[in-house]
């Protein structure tokens, strides 16, 4: 995992251009790895537009990935469900060939970091979840075990689709 004081970080990009910026918004989810108060809230909200834009993944996101994992292995209380979110639409993105391959010095860390998304839910099971944390972790696990397809239907599911699956109401009306 690079250090979020290399030089590299200059060198990869996101959605916006440089990931300079990547490193100091990461130390800042080390301190507020709660749940976040809007869907607005920093340093979620900008990491989530610099790294996962309009479903497709960058460089930085592939060096990013390792960092948000770790932080949310290490925090302790309710944590936000971006943790476990933003991951798994990482990796869905990456293996749907929404970005570039993973550079050959980032991989071994991203590649030890999506399997530890399922190490980490196990530190989370006795905490409340929402709906959407619900959702996340189960989208989490299921690209930490390599089931991408699973994954990205769950990370769909809202209230109306929910509701059809119940039903068996796929008809259109």
């Amino acid at each position: 995992m690079i250090k979020l004081d290399d030089p590299r970080w200059q060198e990869l990009s996101h959605a916006y251009g440089s990931a300079a910026d990547i490193p100091e918004l990461l130390r800042q989810l080390a301190h507020t790895t709660g749940p976040k108060t809007g869907y607005d809230s920093e340093p979620w909200f900008t990491l989530w537009s610099s790294l996962c834009h309009q479903g497709d993944v960058y460089d930085a996101s592939y060096a990013a990935l390792p960092h948000i994992v770790e932080i949310a292995c290490n925090a302790t209380g309710a944590v936000d469900f971006s943790f476990f979110q933003l991951p798994a639409a990482i990796e869905i993105a990456r293996v749907s060939g929404k970005g570039p391959p993973v550079p050959a010095d980032l991989a071994q860390a991203y590649g030890d970091a999506v399997p530890r998304l399922a190490r980490c839910v196990v530190q989370y099971l006795r905490e409340d979840w929402d709906e959407p944390t619900l959702l996340s972790v189960m989208s989490a696990l299921a690209v930490a075990k390599g089931h991408y397809r699973v994954a990205e239907a769950v990370m769909n599911l809202d209230d109306d689709l929910i509701a059809k699956l119940v039903d068996l109401d796929f008809c259109d009306r």
